[in-house]
């Protein structure tokens, strides 16, 4: 009989619109070294909220991931906050931005940018 080998899932999912977005910020900068932060900080009125910044210091503990030509950075406190969750960019009239679509979260604020985990 064959062994199987199980497949773990990405910690996180960046979507189609968001790597063309992240691709396109990433190439205006100009330094191919950057990788996407995605950190969970406290603060907001939920308690928590995410934090996306480019970086080019990768710490020893970090998850490096790499899907659709971006390296994404994860630290091990924000990791158990975000497995599962996916990275999309959308536009609407009101404007445009980063959505982070979390399935550990419990609840989040009235604007939309903090939550509780």
């Amino acid at each position: 009989m064959a062994e199987t080998t199980e497949v773990t899932p990405a910690l996180v999912q960046i979507t189609d619109a968001a790597s063309q977005k992240i691709l396109d910020l990433l190439e205006q900068e100009g330094n191919a070294d950057y990788a996407l932060r995605l950190q969970v900080v406290g603060g907001g009125c939920s308690g928590f909220q995410y934090r996306l910044a480019f970086d080019d210091q990768i710490a020893e503990d970090d998850e490096l991931l790499e899907e659709k030509g971006i390296k994404l950075v994860v630290d091990p406190l924000s990791a158990r906050y975000v497995e599962g969750a996916s990275i999309d960019y959308v536009e609407t009239e009101l404007g445009a931005g980063f959505k982070i679509d979390n399935p550990n979260v419990v609840s989040t604020c009235g604007c939309g940018h903090s939550f509780q985990a």
